[in-house]
């Protein structure tokens, strides 16, 4: 078993793993007080990244057990017997499935650890959940191509379209949350001075966002067409607790390459003539 352990109330120090598809096999961090917290996970994964980063950015010590894809653990199908998919927190043996889901609860629950992640105002806090849903709802679903897209044609297409929705969410994300937020015209975060809501729901796509590039050939976080997105996911990611779990993109690239042929998908590396 690997072990975790805090040793500041943002930082997580993750040992991976050689399978590309597995990563860590088990780890474990040690518990505070009475609270048993388990994450069951999938090192890959957005959602799991997203769920992490909320623990870590409340300094909550948490179990972690790495899921296969393809030998999902009696405990998981347990956990979450709908939809028998990572990420699932499991809390004094209750469980708790969905990742915005779990980063809702985890504030809620434990309202004096760590940082506030949602917003304390109602208004505030219904804006930076429609961002959120936005960014699985229109971002990540444009996104899922350019994983498992069968053509190189139909990835660049969804690799441009990302780049699309992108320009969208700062012209109006970036606004409304900084509006939301004290009526400043820029905040380093969309939750202001300090992490949000919409910081770690976007945050946790920023390992694949930038592997894009890899992958088919597409900038999708370019500061030429999206300044104020590309400066924000520099500070996001150096931060403690958030830097630790975000997968880089070597690794993501082969992670993908590995899933395409379990898919029976084709290779097809980044073509040049189709970015023209």
């Amino acid at each position: 078993m690997c072990v975790y352990r805090h040793t500041h109330p943002h930082a997580c120090h993750a040992h991976y793993g050689r399978n590309l598809i597995e990563g860590p096999v088990e780890g474990r961090q040690d518990m505070a007080g009475d609270e048993e917290l388990t994450l069951l996970g999938l090192w890959a994964s957005p959602f799991v990244i997203r769920a992490r980063i909320a623990l870590n950015l409340k300094g909550l010590s948490y179990g972690y057990t790495e899921e296969s894809l393809y030998d999902k653990s009696d405990l998981l199908v347990r956990s979450n017997p709908v939809h028998k998919k990572v990420p699932v927190l499991i809390h004094n043996g209750k469980p708790v499935c969905e990742s915005q889901n779990i980063v809702s609860y985890v504030d809620e629950v434990f309202p004096g650890s760590g940082q506030s992640i949602l917003p304390s105002d109602p208004y505030d806090r219904a804006v930076a959940r429609f961002w959120a849903s936005y960014v699985d709802d229109k971002l990540y679903s444009t996104w899922v191509p350019v994983f498992r897209g069968s053509t190189s044609k139909e990835r660049v297409e969804a690799a441009t379209r990302v780049i699309a929705v992108l320009e969208t969410f700062e012209q109006r994300a970036f606004g409304e949350c900084s509006r939301s937020n004290g009526g400043r015209a820029m905040a380093a975060f969309f939750g202001g001075d300090s992490v949000g809501l919409v910081d770690v729901v976007l945050g946790s796509l920023l390992g694949w966002l930038q592997a894009t590039e890899a992958i088919c050939g597409v900038k999708v976080i370019d500061a030429a067409r999206t300044p104020l997105v590309a400066a924000w996911a520099e500070r996001f990611r150096a931060i403690d607790g958030v830097k630790e779990v975000i997968p880089d993109v070597a690794r993501l690239v082969e992670y993908n390459k590995v899933r395409r042929a379990r898919l029976g998908l084709p290779l097809l590396l980044p073509s040049v003539e189709l970015l023209q």
